[in-house]
């Protein structure tokens, strides 16, 4: 099985291709920006899709919730509901349901949980999380997982991986059962430990899922352990699948992952830094509310072509901000959005021009010695 994935150019172990979904094709690599509640906070679809965005990633868990799964099912299912036309990935709800249910419950048949909007006793299995996500009409569904914090004992980080196993096999005997179009990818972790990473890959990569994600990282283990387990990940990961590193957001993080394979991101930095004033420019990152900039005439970035730069000065953007006007949260999503979307149409074309490593010297480069 190709899990709908077509693998079109290499450079340097950069990837270049193709995801075939319901809902239109994913040119990777490909940024989702963060659309928890069914929306990329500050925009509208509209604008995010004249930004470039090809996909957009939802949280089952919060629809689950609110307005929930029925709710939206009998609306047409979430593309309808949102009015989005392009494809969406779902994850599981996973992350959430143990980082904002502190009193989550792991156990054999799924995870027990309480609610974080009203304290309602919640249980949800591995074939109910794959059910909420075909209702929802998700074209890239992830599997229920468990991951541990960093650090973590090594028998804990095995157990987490050894459920994830279990589950995944679960969500896939049940979503080749019933009727959908989604697709339905599984998670490896692991955590930082090489052995343990190997094993839990190995078995996902046996249960034949269309797609993997590679999970538990980016939890505050050292750099140099990351790219080890991105490495690993890449030598057992099947190169007719796609790779999908979860919630990681920094471009020079991005780069590396992209030299070690990895086709697919998301994070919710682009968009809940620019609601904090924290913009991202080709020399570095400028707080837009810091003094220095009340009067400074230049655009964020003068090499940016993004709304926000073409017409508005720091100064404005600083005014903004500091009156708490709602349209800063718009033009400095606009530009956090385009920015990092136009990176990732850059690596695109670099992978096939066969320059990859160029673009990532000249980007990281910039980073470094640059003054914004």
């Amino acid at each position: 099985m190709s899990g709908g994935f077509t693998l079109a150019d290499e450079d340097a172990g950069a990837r270049a291709g193709t995801i075939a979904t319901a809902h239109g094709p994913i040119l990777t690599p490909a940024f989702a920006p963060v659309a928890s509640q069914g929306s990329v906070k500050g925009l509208t679809h509209r604008q995010v899709e004249e930004l470039g965005a090809q996909l957009i990633l939802s949280n089952s868990y919060h629809l689950f919730l609110r307005p929930g799964t029925e709710t939206i099912r009998a609306l047409g299912g979430l593309h309808a509901f949102i009015s989005w036309p392009k494809p969406i990935l779902t994850d599981s709800g996973g992350f959430q349901i143990y980082s904002l249910s502190p009193l989550a419950k792991v156990k054999r048949e799924g995870v027990a949980f309480a609610s974080h909007l009203d304290g309602t006793k919640l249980f949800l299995t591995p074939r109910d999380v794959v059910d909420i996500q075909i209702a929802l009409g998700s074209d890239i569904m992830m599997a229920l997982d468990v991951f541990t914090p960093y650090p973590s004992p090594d028998e804990k980080t095995a157990e987490a991986a050894e459920t994830t196993a279990r589950w995944a096999a679960l969500a896939r005997d049940h979503v080749r059962s019933v009727e959908t179009s989604g697709r339905l990818w599984g998670i490896t972790q692991g955590g930082v430990n090489p052995e343990l990473r190997k094993r839990s890959t190995a078995e996902l990569v046996e249960l034949d899922f269309d797609g993997y994600a590679i999970g538990g990282l980016g939890l505050g283990e050292p750099k140099s352990r990351l790219f080890e387990m991105l490495e690993l990940s890449d030598g057992a990961l099947p190169r007719e699948k796609s790779r999908y590193l979860m919630g990681m957001g920094y471009i020079p993080d991005i780069l590396e992952a992209v030299e070690r394979g990895v086709d697919l991101f998301d994070c919710v930095l682009p968009t809940r830094n620019a609601r904090t004033g924290s913009l991202f420019t080709s020399r570095g990152t400028i707080s837009i509310k810091n003094q220095k900039y009340a009067r400074d005439e230049r655009p964020l970035d003068p090499g940016c072509g993004c709304y926000t730069c073409r017409n508005f000065s720091r100064a404005y953007l600083r005014h903004l901000y500091e009156r708490g006007e709602i349209t800063s949260a718009v033009l400095n999503t606009i530009h956090n959005l385009h920015y990092y979307l136009d990176i990732f149409a850059n690596i695109r074309q670099s992978i096939q021009f066969h320059s990859f490593q160029k673009l990532k010297s000249r980007i990281t480069d910039g980073l470094k010695d640059g003054s914004p």
